[in-house]
Order: C-alpha cells, then sequence, then structure tokens
C-alpha cells in the first residue's frame, strides 16, 4: 500500500516530466523566431492601407494576432507546468522521507541518554498533557513517538545507521506513476485501468492516423483539394484567353464547400445587377445570357458574383452572411491561383512545354483581385498594352483622373512614373484636382512599387555552344529595387483584406508557339532561405563544371552579396530542342502589382549535333564522326562499330589491332578495285 502510494505521488512528476521534454525546445524556437523578427515596417503606409485595418498595431490587433491556436495552446500548457510545479513542490514537503535523528534533533552516532534527553524536551513541547493543540498531538504521535522508538531499539537503529531504513536493507522496487484510483484494481477502478490503457495506446494513436491520412487524401501539400487539381487540369487549354481564366478558376472544389443560403438570393441579384457589365455576357442576347448564367451550380454563380464584387470594389453592399463567404473566397484565391498557374505550365506537350498565355492570364488574374481592378480595365489601348488598370491601382485613381491627365500627354502608367516629384505633384494637384495628401499617399505606393531587371543566360556546362539534345543550364539573376530601398515588401492592396507577399514567377517562354520552356517561382522575403539556396546551386555548378576550391568559394561569395543586394539565383535544366534559333522571352511576372512584370528577350541558337555521346537524346540521324575523322563508305555497319568503341578504349592493344583491321580492309579494297577495272577493261578490249 505505502509503495502504491509513493507511486502514485509521482504521477504529477512523470506528467511535468513528459510535457517539459518537447514543450522547453518548441517555445524557445519560437521565442527566437519572435526576437529574429524585423521591426522595419515593410507594408504600405498610405491612407487608404491605414484605413483598412491590416497592419494596425491596436491591442486588439496584437491580442488577436497573439491569440492563434497555437500561442493559446502553448500558454495552455505552460499554466498546467506551473501548476504542476507548484503541487510537486508542496507535495515533495507533505511526502517528507522518515528520519529520526532529525526529527529528534540529533546526529548519527549519538549516545542513548542524549536520546532520552530530546525526547523528554520534546514532550515537554508537544505531548497531549502539556500541549492541547491537536496538530502538537499529532505530530508528537505519529513522528516523535515513532522516532524515540527507531532509536531505542538496537536492532532498528543499526538497521537506520547502516541501511538508512529501521527495518533493514529494502529491496528493489518498481512501480507506474499513475493516480491511486487506477491502481486500485478492484471492481470499476480495474475498468477505469483498462479503459484509460485502451484509449491512450490503442484508440488515441488510431484517430490521429485517421485524422491525419483522411485530410492527407483530400489535400495536398499546398492545402488545396485533389478535386481542385483534378479540375483545373483537364480544363486548361492552351489557347485560355485570359478573360475565361475566371471561368477555370471558380471551379475549385473548395469554392462548392461554400453554404448557399435562401436568404442570399436576393443580395445576389443585386449584386449581379451591378457587376453585369463585367461577366462577359453577349449585350445581343443578354436574356439568354443571364439565364444561362443563373443555370449553373448556385456555388460556382456566387463565387464569380464575390469575385467580381471584389474586382469592382462593390463589396460594402453584401449583407453580413455574404461578407463571411466574400472573405472566405478571398482568403482561398491566392493558394488556388498559384496551383491554377502550376497547372498551366505544366509540362503538356512532347516536348515537355507548358502553355504560355493561360499562364499570363492567371497571374493577370491574381493582380486584379489583390488590387481590386477590374478586369475590363486590362483592355489595352493605343499606347499602354495593360490599359489604365496600372492607374487605378493607386490610391485616389479613378477613371476620370485617368482621363484628366491623359489630356497633358501621360498616356502610360511608366510615362507618370518617370515624371519628376514636382511635376508629378503639379499635375496631380493642378490638372486631376488632387489634394496635397492625395498626392503624398500616391508617392507613398510609388516608392513601394517594384522595379525589375533580369540578366539570364543558356549555356551547356563544359562545352562550346547548345547542340540538340544537349542539357541546357539556365541561370538567371532576378534583381528588385525600389525607390523606398526596401527588398521584401508587403504590396499596396487596401482592399485585399488579408496579408498577401509578393512573389515572382519567372517563365522562360516561345510567345510564337505560346510554350513554356522553364517555369520557376521567386521571393524576395526570405533573404536566408534564398542565400542558401543561391550557395548550394553556385557550389555544385561550379564543382560540376571542374573548378577549384577557390575559384568556387569566390562565386559564392559574389553570389551572397548579390542576393543581399536584392538579386535572387533561378536555375534550372531544360533539354536542347531541334536544330534552329529561337527567339524566346524571358517573362518575370509579379502575382500582386501591375504594371510590373518585365520582360527579357533571349536569342538561343541549336547546332546540329557533332558531339559523340550520350550526353542527350541523339538526333535520329545517328552518332556524327569525331572531326578530323574521315568517312569510308566501304566500311560496313559492323565494323562502324567497332571504330565508335575504339574513341572510348583505352588499350592500346586494342587500339593497334583495330588500325591493322583497317589496314588490311583498306588493302582488300584496293585489291578489289585493280581487280574489277582489270576486267573492265578486258571487256572493253572484247
Amino acid at each position: 500500500m505505502a509503495a502504491s502510494e509513493e507511486n502514485s505521488a509521482l504521477f504529477p512528476i512523470f506528467i511535468l516530466t513528459i510535457m517539459a521534454i518537447p514543450l522547453v525546445p518548441y517555445t524557445m524556437v519560437k521565442l527566437s523566431r519572435a526576437v529574429s523578427k524585423k521591426q522595419r515596417t515593410i507594408h504600405c503606409q498610405c491612407l487608404e492601407c491605414d484605413r483598412s485595418g491590416k497592419y494596425k498595431r491596436s491591442l486588439f490587433k496584437k491580442i488577436s494576432n497573439f491569440s492563434t491556436w497555437s500561442n493559446l495552446t502553448l500558454l495552455l500548457l505552460w499554466v498546467v507546468m506551473i501548476f504542476l510545479i507548484y503541487y510537486t513542490k508542496n507535495m515533495s514537503r507533505e511526502t517528507q522521507v522518515f528520519d529520526p535523528f532529525s526529527i529528534l534533533g540529533l546526529e548519527p552516532g549519538v549516545t542513548d541518554s542524549e536520546i532520552k534527553k530530546a525526547y523528554r524536551r520534546l514532550s515537554i513541547q508537544y505531548h497531549p498533557d502539556k500541549n492541547p493543540d491537536p496538530e502538537a498531538n499529532k505530530y508528537f504521535v505519529e513522528f516523535i513517538s515513532k522516532a524515540y522508538q527507531a532509536l531505542t531499539d538496537p536492532v532498528s537503529r543499526e538497521n537506520f545507521e547502516k541501511y538508512g531504513h529501521p527495518d533493514g536493507r529494502q529491496g528493489f522496487q518498481m512501480g507506474i506513476a499513475l493516480p491511486q484510483f487506477l491502481l486500485d484494481i478492484d471492481g470499476a477502478s480495474g475498468g477505469i485501468l483498462l479503459l484509460w490503457i485502451v484509449g491512450v495506446c490503442i484508440l488515441l494513436p488510431l484517430v490521429i492516423a485517421v485524422i491525419y491520412l483522411s485530410k492527407s487524401s483530400k489535400y495536398t501539400g499546398n492545402y488545396v483539394m485533389h478535386q481542385t487539381l483534378s479540375a483545373y487540369y483537364y480544363l486548361m487549354k492552351p489557347s485560355l484567353a485570359p478573360s475565361k481564366v475566371m471561368e477555370v478558376f471558380t471551379k475549385a472544389a473548395e469554392y462548392m464547400e461554400i453554404p448557399v443560403r435562401r436568404t442570399d438570393d436576393e443580395p445576389l441579384q443585386k449584386l449581379f445587377m451591378s457587376v453585369r457589365s463585367e461577366l462577359n455576357l453577349d449585350l445581343k442576347n443578354m436574356k439568354q445570357e443571364q439565364a444561362k448564367f443563373w443555370k449553373q451550380h448556385p456555388a460556382i454563380v456566387k463565387t464569380e458574383l464575390l469575385i467580381q464584387a471584389q474586382l469592382t470594389r462593390e463589396s460594402g453592399v453584401l449583407s453580413p452572411a455574404l461578407q463571411g463567404d466574400f472573405r472566405r473566397v478571398l482568403e482561398l484565391a491566392p493558394r488556388l491561383l498559384e496551383e491554377l498557374l502550376k497547372m498551366a505550365v505544366i509540362p503538356r506537350t512532347a516536348q515537355g512545354h507548358g502553355w504560355l498565355r493561360p499562364a499570363v492570364g492567371v497571374v493577370e488574374l491574381s493582380q486584379c483581385i489583390v488590387q481590386a481592378v477590374p478586369l475590363s480595365a486590362r483592355k489595352s489601348s493605343g499606347v499602354s498594352s495593360e490599359g489604365i488598370s496600372p492607374f487605378l491601382q493607386l490610391p485616389h485613381f479613378s477613371d476620370a483622373v485617368v482621363k484628366k491627365i491623359a489630356r497633358k500627354k501621360v498616356k502610360s502608367f511608366q510615362d507618370l512614373q518617370e515624371m519628376r516629384l514636382e511635376d508629378r505633384s503639379e499635375l496631380l494637384t493642378q490638372v486631376a484636382g488632387l489634394s496635397a495628401t492625395d498626392v503624398e499617399d500616391i508617392e507613398k505606393v510609388l516608392e513601394m512599387m517594384p522595379s525589375l531587371t533580369v540578366d539570364i543566360t543558356c549555356e551547356t556546362e563544359g562545352e562550346e555552344g547548345i547542340q540538340e539534345g544537349d542539357i541546357v543550364t539556365l541561370q538567371a539573376w532576378v534583381t528588385l529595387k525600389r525607390p523606398n530601398g526596401l527588398i521584401g515588401a508587403l504590396p499596396h492592396a487596401p482592399y485585399f483584406p488579408f496579408h498577401k507577399e509578393e512573389n515572382y514567377w519567372v517563365l522562360l517562354a516561345d510567345s510564337v508557339s505560346n510554350n513554356v520552356w522553364f517555369s520557376q517561382k521567386v521571393s524576395f522575403m526570405d533573404e536566408g532561405g534564398a542565400i542558401t539556396a543561391a550557395s548550394k546551386a553556385i557550389s555544385e555548378s561550379m564543382e560540376g563544371s571542374g573548378a577549384g576550391v577557390k575559384e568556387t568559394n569566390d562565386a559564392v561569395r559574389e553570389a551572397i552579396e548579390k542576393v543581399k543586394g536584392g538579386s535572387r539565383l533561378v536555375m534550372g535544366k531544360l533539354q536542347a530542342p531541334a536544330e534552329g534559333t529561337y527567339n524566346l522571352t524571358c517573362f518575370c511576372l509579379c502575382d500582386t502589382w501591375i504594371g510590373c512584370d518585365k520582360k527579357t528577350s533571349l536569342k538561343v541558337k541549336v547546332l546540329k549535333r557533332t558531339r559523340a555521346g550520350t550526353r542527350g537524346l541523339v538526333s535520329d540521324e545517328g552518332a556524327i564522326a569525331e572531326e578530323g575523322m574521315e568517312e569510308e563508305d566501304e566500311i560496313e555497319e559492323e565494323d562502324y562499330d567497332d571504330d565508335y568503341e575504339s574513341e572510348y578504349s583505352e588499350d592500346e592493344d586494342d587500339k593497334k589491332d583495330m588500325e591493322e583491321k583497317r589496314g588490311s580492309k583498306k588493302a582488300n579494297g584496293s585489291v578489289k578495285k585493280k581487280e574489277s577495272s582489270s576486267e573492265e577493261s578486258g571487256s572493253e578490249e572484247e
């Protein structure tokens, strides 16, 4: 019984240890990350972004940012740990080890007279006849009397001095740190213990495994449903126009799960009338087009109307119920658009190329959703291919303001950016009629807008020129500059209710054939990760080319400096196509800003294959002989194979044998030629 009580007392210590093992390191890592976060402001500070409330650091905002499930769980676990520490500390006081010498206030090895003297002294203080306090009586009976008996008995005293226990040497005991009610295996307690073991050891791992497998079978690594990826893959077409990307985007399975309520019919009808001009409906057959639109799946109709509410900035008229659905649609939009873009550039053709036109359309839709700009504003004008959409992402800009500044020959967004600060301020105040505060907001946004440069090369490592079937190494440095000096920043997006980081997509494509040869996503937010990736890529590339240690270190050091200066390395491999000259374009597309995309021309010349080996795909014509080797029509295919193998043979004897064979064959050939010529001369004489 005493052993079980002792084991039960150890149960809180056991739980405390199990909790502390993962909790303490996890807390230290989380605190270190919080401390290492940059305090520099990386978001737009215009009035419109301030009014959006996304970046306000109010007390409620701080509490809401802290009140995540992980933080609250962490806090709760620490509260439990503190309680267990306090309980264990008090419990250790209550379960003190029985030490008769310390109870009587004596040192080990004292005489019997000193023990009796100490007992009398404590009896005067704690004996019930001298002290009526019940606690004193309890202490005298349970501790003082037992201690005196243990020390006055010669055997008990000797055992205690030798083994630390009045009963002598104690055997090795093992127990389980469980509460006392679980250790009393009788009646209901036995069933409780059995249920506890089954629940913790069997049911809990089984439930966790079932939940994990169900989620993993339903979602991908980017938290997008497999059903959505399948729909995007089959609905994606090479000729999909940017205006038709919306129809594919809204077919996501996540949007099908948004509830459709009867009370939403009237608000959606009103929203339809306000955004009808943006739905690509045929004006000649408006009634039929409207009926066709409403015959779609209710969830698809609702999703498209809510997205149009974002594009046209009509979200303020939505009902409270639709506001929640509206936020859900926009919350899912960034990662769904990213997966839709991947479905556009995934290898589709026999050469492993993706499709350029739908990829550009997906990026344009992402830009419009983040900046809340209608797709119709992207219609190209005579000067700008982006239309007036870049202007509308600026604060306080409208169609009327764009028309006013167009009278002063500011036709494109680039014209506005390239103006001097004084001239631009004068234009916006005197011509457009904006206030000085409005102009200040516009300047803050212009200072946040990125400017991109791309330096791209394609080459075959260790070889001169690119030949058919070569494995070509693509290397591109994408450099970002902003007028305010920031590198990684959050875009100006006051109408997008969530934090959205800038992402850039590098596409190497042939605009004529609509083929994407290479694609990669680039981010400027994580400088540490970019340094690690660039260092590894440069090291592997230099080692593969046979460079020395010093050259490799210098190249890695140079790459690190470039990354710190605002550049990101993009590297990849692709296979050279058939012989010809290809006029490619490297697109660097931003998924948040409009008008910041960069196009860089790249001319790639692929030569006919003249190098032997199997480093790539060999052309259908077969291997071509090396320069300096003479082809002989008389040599048969079998002899040609022998010569091909001799190029890679290191045995000198084999080489000599091959040369002798060649010489003998040439001699035989010459003899045959002489015989045939003599026969021909004889026939002529006859």
